[in-house]
Parts: structure tokens; C-alpha cells; sequence
């Protein structure tokens, strides 16, 4: 049974128990979100010990080299000492400054660090609600355009962080920020490129300010942004995504549903989020994919674009599994 040695305690880890499972059932605070390797928010940094190498797969290079892991992806075989990376160490005190409902089951709320925070749009963020329980939430905002930090943040059932935000915190109350987090936002290197930007659910959050972001750099390729949901309430910010592809010719909305029940005939296309992009590009070879929402789409998402061509240097990811 392979011993962890973590923050001064030692774990024996059951045989089949990743070392997220096995640091969370002692009692240990790990910030995680999707536990599938993708969203990257279980990162930890191996400092004596032999790393499997499945728990580096998703990490690029640079992180591999410096020691990097993924806590949801790790079973070791031997003895390992982990840490946290110093960067997730600090926690900035943030005022809620706005909160308002985007749909039943969806709130944004708006945040005011105490101290300069510098992120990029796109990017995620812990949120502590106390010393020990903390999710990660990507932002929507984007600098320059909003003073605050906005999150999208969807109520799940049995979900013990999203019912205390939708139920309890409130403008004036004070949170714990830990970040910015994350590889998933605009990059303005080929200003020519086509951008496919796809999400379900509060998927929508980061690729609002992604989409914004590539606008406001006067982004000059194609962009066309889906954003699914199982019903109409898993659709928001219908108005403003219209309006800004009213304003800007090179920008696309395509709002879908697997029941469009509850809208305006016309307004979102019925049907799966996967066979919507497939059908309408089966071709993406040249085209930079960022991938947002559920863990399993994400997964099919990222599979589906690779196959119709886009590199995989050019398909990025963010994948929620928050609650």
C-alpha cells in the first residue's frame, strides 16, 4: 500500500484509490473540479517520489518537467511526497458587489478582490467559502470591460458550495479567491484563424469572456460560439450574445437545446450540442476549439474536433464538475 506524505500527515492509499480520493478522505482540503484530468484544478507538485506517468499525460511540458500532477489522475505505485503549488497557497478576500439570477437554476455573481488580480478571460478561480470547503469557478468577465469578477455559478442538486451561493451569500458578504487558474482563454497570436467556442450549461461563462475577449482585440477570423443546454433554462445571455453578433459581423450564435420548449420559435435549434458541430463543420482543420461545461462532452468535444482536423495544440479545454 504506497504511503503519500502531505502538509506533515502520511496516508496509506488503498490499491485503486487516486490520490485525490485518498487525500480528501483524510480530512485534506484539495481544490478540484472535474476529476477526469481536464479542467487541471486538482494540480499538485511531486516532490520526492516516483510520479505515474498517467497522472502527467494532460500536462504540458513545461509542467511535466518542473514535477507536476494531477491529483484526480494519480495512483501511485510507491512512496510519493505531494504538495500544493505555491501560487494556490495564497487566498485574496473578495466582496460580493452584484448577484442577480440568469435563469432558475443559474446566478452570476460579481466580486471585488481587495487586492490587483490579473487574469485572463477564461481562466478560473478557487472560491472559499471557509477554510475548507472552496470550488472552482471560471470567469466571464473580461478587464477593461468590467471592473469585477463575474462567475456563472449553476445550483446542483445535493451540491454544498452552489446551494450556499444561490441560497445564503449576498452582495456585501466577503469570500477567499485563489488563482487565476488555467490555459483556456484567447490567444491573439493569428488574428485570422477561425475560433469554434463550445459549451453546455455555465460552460457559457468562460466562453463569454473568451468571445469577448477575441472581439475587443479585433479578432478578424470567424467566430462562431454554440452553447448548449438540456432545456430552456440551461440557455442564458441569449439577448446579449444576439446583440453582439448583431454588432459584429465575424461573430456567430447558435443557442440549441435537447427541448426547446419554453422559446420563442426559431430562437435556439433543437437538438445535441456534439451532432450540431459536426453536422454544421466537419472540417476544422485550421480552427482553434475552446471547450467548456460537463466533463463528458468536454471529453467528446475534444475527440470529435481532433478527428475533423483541428490540432490538438489548438483545441483547449475547461471542464466542470463543480459542486
Amino acid at each position: 500500500m504506497p504511503k503519500i506524505h502531505f502538509d506533515g500527515d502520511s496516508v496509506d492509499l488503498p490499491e485503486g484509490i487516486s490520490l485525490l480520493d485518498g487525500l480528501l478522505a483524510q480530512g485534506h482540503t484539495i481544490p478540484h473540479g472535474c476529476r477526469s484530468g481536464v479542467c487541471q484544478t486538482c494540480l499538485m507538485k511531486g516532490v520526492e517520489g516516483a510520479i505515474p506517468e498517467a497522472a502527467q499525460r494532460t500536462l504540458s511540458p513545461a509542467k511535466r518537467e518542473q514535477g507536476y500532477l494531477l491529483a484526480c489522475s494519480c495512483y501511485p505505485t510507491g512512496e510519493l511526497t505531494v504538495a500544493l503549488p505555491s501560487t494556490t497557497q495564497t487566498r485574496i478576500p473578495a466582496v460580493v458587489t452584484g448577484q442577480r439570477a440568469l435563469t432558475e437554476r443559474i446566478v452570476e455573481i460579481r466580486l471585488q478582490p481587495e487586492s490587483p488580480f490579473a487574469y485572463q478571460p477564461g481562466q478560473f478561480v478557487n472560491l472559499w467559502r471557509d477554510a475548507n470547503l472552496g470550488r472552482s469557478y471560471s470567469l466571464a468577465s473580461v478587464p477593461g470591460i468590467e471592473e469585477a469578477l463575474i462567475l456563472h455559478v449553476g445550483r446542483i442538486p445535493g451540491g454544498v458550495m452552489s446551494n450556499w451561493i444561490h441560497d445564503q451569500l449576498r452582495e456585501g458578504d466577503y469570500v477567499e479567491l485563489q488563482g487565476p487558474e488555467g490555459e483556456c482563454y484567447y490567444l491573439p497570436g493569428d488574428q485570422d484563424q477561425p475560433l469554434l467556442l463550445a459549451g453546455t450549461g455555465t460552460g457559457l461563462a468562460p466562453l463569454y469572456g473568451i468571445a469577448r475577449e477575441a472581439l475587443r482585440q479585433e479578432h478578424r477570423g470567424i467566430i462562431h460560439l454554440f452553447h448548449g443546454g438540456r432545456d430552456a433554462q440551461g440557455l442564458y445571455l441569449m439577448e446579449e450574445l444576439e446583440a453582439l453578433a448583431a454588432q459584429h459581423p465575424n461573430f456567430n450564435y447558435h443557442p440549441c437545446a435537447l427541448d426547446v420548449a419554453g422559446l420563442e420559435v426559431g430562437r435556439a435549434v433543437e437538438g445535441a450540442l456534439d451532432l450540431l458541430i459536426k453536422e454544421a463543420f466537419p472540417n476544422l482543420k485550421g480552427w482553434r476549439a475552446y471547450l467548456c461545461g460537463a466533463p463528458d462532452m468536454v471529453q467528446l468535444l475534444r475527440k470529435q474536433t481532433f478527428l475533423a482536423g483541428a490540432s490538438s495544440k489548438d483545441i483547449l479545454a475547461d471542464a466542470f464538475g463543480r459542486l
